[in-house]
């Protein structure tokens, strides 16, 4: 009797294990908290009010007078934005096509077209205005909250971050996690330094990135399982730690 309880709790762990600690750890806090951002940032609450301002203000007084520190804001959100993010998503989704990896390109494509929908819906929604700053230096169209830079580019970094794991060792793994948060901050900070958004859209876009990957990671490990695979450990092995093997000829 103990062996066949042992048993199925295992196979339970293996069917809902990895599932359940992505949803209710990852996906529904991330989620939570960017929705309870969302009604603090639509009703104008002081405290968040009062960081934005401050937080806009000192960024941008911080690159006035730099011409550099400008350029360079400015050439991090051109490259870090909505459109390159999804191009280079979309390249990466007909390589994995053609290697036979068709799995991941349908997650990666999937999860990218989620964010912008949800980007979009959400901005429609809150309809916040951008930052009024003395002098700015750049201007952006449409709603501020969330940012469509931050989800983006936060989108497109765990992307390809969790496609590329499998295929490097531990030190590449570090490697690979700390130059996409990296980027992701670069282009959530030049979005606040430039003056087209507020700190918490960027915060909130970020969460929203989050909660979406985990979710999509979820779903994805939901298909392992019912495959027959075994969940993989994202954070460690990617999504599908059988991709050097569907990318050196197998088929998908």
């Amino acid at each position: 009797m103990p062996d066949v309880s042992n048993a199925v709790r295992r196979r339970l762990h293996e069917r809902f294990g990895a599932r359940l600690a992505l949803t209710l750890f990852v996906a529904v806090p991330a989620a939570a908290l960017a929705g309870l951002l969302a009604v603090a940032v639509e009703s104008a609450w002081d405290p968040f009010r009062e960081l934005d301002q401050n937080t806009a203000s000192a960024l941008h007084d911080h690159a006035a007078g730099h011409p550099l520190v400008i350029r360079t804001l400015l050439w991090i959100s051109d490259y870090g934005g909505p459109t390159p993010s999804r191009v280079l998503i979309a390249v990466l989704a007909v390589v994995l096509w053609v290697r036979g990896a068709r799995r991941l390109a349908v997650w990666a494509v999937s999860t990218m077209v989620a964010g912008a929908v949800l980007d979009t819906g959400l901005k429609t929604l809150v309809d916040r205005a951008r930052p009024h700053l003395p002098n700015p230096f750049a201007h952006a169209p449409g709603a501020s909250f969330p940012s469509g830079h931050a989800m983006a580019s936060a989108l497109a970094g765990g992307i390809v971050v969790l496609v590329v794991l499998p295929l490097v060792g531990r030190v590449g793994k570090v490697v690979a996690w700390t130059v996409a948060a990296l980027a992701v901050f670069a282009v959530g900070y030049s979005r606040v330094a430039l003056g087209v958004h507020w700190v918490t859209d960027v915060v909130g876009a970020w969460l929203l990135a989050v909660a979406l990957l985990a979710a999509s990671v979820s779903a994805f490990q939901t298909w392992r399982v019912e495959h027959g695979l075994r969940p993989a450990r994202p954070l460690a092995e990617g999504v599908e730690p059988e991709e050097p093997q569907e990318l050196g000829g197998g088929g998908a």
